[in-house]
């Protein structure tokens, strides 16, 4: 009891000194709706007792091995050998953090160095760093980039880019006096001919996304062209598995590409930690965030790796830094270069055809259902966009196929009120025809 009181003492003087009247007071921020009012344990458990309540508990969660999920949305599930767990859980990988240390640190920089060159061969550029934290965070520092470079304050963004990277830049860029100006969506992409009349000389860059939200792909090379007839830059967000068979970043003029890297050898796990791909061209190569590994010889001449082209800035004096990001996600990385290494050049084709077959086979199933039309008009990847019929409830539909075992596509109505009946359907090399046959049959036998 003296131990509850000490700390419920020192808690008051606490907040005390902060002015604030109670802790709950600290969570105002937070809703209501995400509040635990109880955990439903019973007080005095044994050991047993306990894991064997938790344990229930957990039993109320469905996880992606019971259910079978065709929701993607930025978040998508995909096979990962089994070498890369057995491979990136050895104790080596694990310990290492930031390897300042070059002579005791050449394992792990070696590492980034290889990750840092396959991102470079995946998105067609020139220069990659060691991560960053995020393919969101990846973007808004991409945009951060372009401002640097060309000292000009507004950013032409599409609707079409994910609206949570959107909200990304947004924070990054509050309170400053950048202009971000969205260019609006034709039948699931970006509207040209309002980009052009949105470009000037004032622009920094365009931001785009190759598959967009829509899972549509985007008309990449106009969007350069007209970026480029203003002296701004193109940053073009990517999905990686795409480029197995679409054309990178690079072959359509992109200065910088960066990427969501969580689907390269990494789970969904209820949606992070994720992997910021960043690569760009030469000309930038001194104005990159976060951190890049060299290659360099050592006093006998072999060849050996260090931490290169890292402002200290970023640790000291971080309001004179080109970016406050100082880390990378090492693991996560490691586990990309892994998984990239292990699929090569021919495997990665076979994994994006496997996703871009599987998809299109899903998608003529599911249209022939009458109350089904695809939202659009237009080629797409391994995510599409369905419109239900006006008069049948988007959420019963979908809370349906969840009462019967499934994860559906992602209602749009929440990102974008102008598509009230449409959801956004994600098929990759996971679900076999078997399964989308009786996501079909479902679909058909749903009361509408």
């Amino acid at each position: 009891m003296d131990y509850v009181s000490n700390t419920d003492a020192q808690l008051k003087e606490m907040l005390d000194t902060i002015g604030v009247k109670d802790f709950d007071a600290l969570l105002q921020s937070v809703p209501q709706s995400l509040h635990l009012k109880d955990l439903a344990i019973p007080p005095g458990l044994s050991e047993s007792e306990l894991l064997e309540a938790t344990r229930k508990l957990a039993e109320q969660n469905k996880n992606l091995l019971q259910v079978p999920s065709f929701l993607g949305a930025g978040a998508y599930v995909h096979q990962i050998p089994t070498a890369v767990d057995a491979i990136a859980c050895r104790g080596e990988w694990l310990t290492p953090y930031t390897p300042y240390q070059a002579e005791a640190s050449q394992g792990i920089l070696q590492s980034i160095y290889e990750f840092q060159t396959m991102v470079c061969e995946l998105m067609g550029m020139e220069v990659s760093n060691a991560s960053v934290y995020d393919g969101a965070s990846a973007a808004a520092e991409g945009v951060l980039l372009a401002m640097r470079h060309t000292n000009r304050q507004r950013i032409l963004i599409s609707e079409a880019v994910h609206p949570h990277t959107r909200q990304v830049l947004a924070t990054y860029l509050r309170g400053g006096s950048t202009i971000i100006q969205e260019i609006p969506t034709v039948n699931g992409v970006t509207d040209v001919e309002a980009l052009e009349k949105a470009i000037s000389d004032d622009v920094a860059c365009v931001l785009m996304q190759q598959p967009n939200v829509f899972g549509v792909l985007e008309p990449a090379e106009s969007i350069s062209e007209i970026t480029h007839r203003s002296g701004g830059l193109l940053v073009s967000s990517v999905y990686p598995t795409s480029l197995g068979l679409i054309d990178p970043p690079g072959s359509y003029g992109a200065d910088i590409a960066v990427a969501e890297g969580r689907c390269l050898g990494s789970p969904v796990a209820l949606g992070g930690p994720g992997l910021g791909l960043f690569a760009t061209t030469q000309k930038l190569l001194r104005r990159i965030p976060g951190r890049l590994v060299g290659a360099t010889v050592d006093k006998q001449g072999n060849r050996a790796f260090t931490l290169t082209l890292q402002t200290r800035e970023q640790h000291i004096r971080r309001e004179k830094a080109t970016s406050n990001i100082c880390t990378n996600q090492g693991w996560l990385a490691l586990r990309a270069t892994l998984f990239m290494s292990m699929l090569g050049p021919k495997g990665f084709q076979e994994w994006a055809y496997q996703n871009f077959a599987k998809a299109h086979y899903a998608f003529d199933a599911f249209t022939k259902i009458p109350w089904i039309k695809p939202a659009f008009e237009q080629d797409f990847f391994n995510e599409f966009t369905l419109t239900y019929d006006k008069g049948i409830d988007p959420h019963k539909v979908h809370q349906q196929l969840i009462e019967q075992g499934w994860a559906p596509g992602h209602l749009l109505s929440e990102w974008f009120p102008t598509h009230p009946q449409s959801s956004l359907w994600c098929v990759t090399e996971t679900i076999s025809k078997e399964t989308i046959d009786r996501m079909a049959e479902t679909l058909k036998g749903l009361s509408v």
